[in-house]
């Protein structure tokens, strides 16, 4: 049986996971075995840039975490070495990221299992999460095929005041002739 103290601090790890997993709106959750030194350090540093939080967690603590948050469903995932990489802005970027680097040919990672507002996904939804576009490029996208039928009008509404103009000129030509 653990000191009094080990116990407090086990159990101030799990409350602190507990926290971020609840106020992040995704996380993945890989396999990092193999991963060499430099690989790991460079991931990380990019994960920081798009606000990523990562890290090693113990199975045990998660298990924990998730139990209490009511994230049902990641107990089978919870076997061998696990880093979880949350972001709490970014749905996408968590998934971006880990995809940048296990995309590589030398990569030993693997995803076991991803969340979205509370939901577990698969490690292909994951990967499916990973091609989806920036925020910011969608937003742009979908402003733009919204306005595609208002430029368009103004298009048409634009060709005949320049058909009409081009008409009256003609005329005006023909009758100064």
């Amino acid at each position: 049986m653990p000191s009094a103290k080990i116990l407090s601090e086990k159990q101030t790890v799990v409350k602190e996971l507990s926290e971020k997993l609840q106020s992040s709106c995704a996380g993945v959750l890989v396999d990092y075995k193999g991963t060499n030194v430099a690989t790991d350090t460079e991931m990380r540093s990019k994960m920081r840039e798009a606000g990523v939080d990562y890290a090693v967690i113990k199975n045990t603590m998660l298990r924990f975490a998730a139990k209490e948050i009511g994230l049902e469903g990641l107990e089978p995932f919870l076997n061998g070495p696990s880093a979880l990489a949350v972001a709490t802005d970014d749905p996408v970027a968590p998934a971006k990221v880990l995809f940048e680097y296990i995309g590589k040919a030398d990569s030993t990672m693997s995803v076991k299992v991803g969340f979205v507002d509370g939901k577990l996904i698969s490690a292909a939804e994951v990967e499916a999460l990973s091609k989806l576009p920036a925020k910011e490029v969608l937003v742009q996208q979908v402003l733009g095929t919204m306005m595609a039928p208002v430029s368009g009008l103004a298009n048409v509404l634009n060709a005949n005041i320049r058909g009409l103009a081009v008409a009256l000129q003609a005329i005006a030509d023909q009758k100064s002739a």
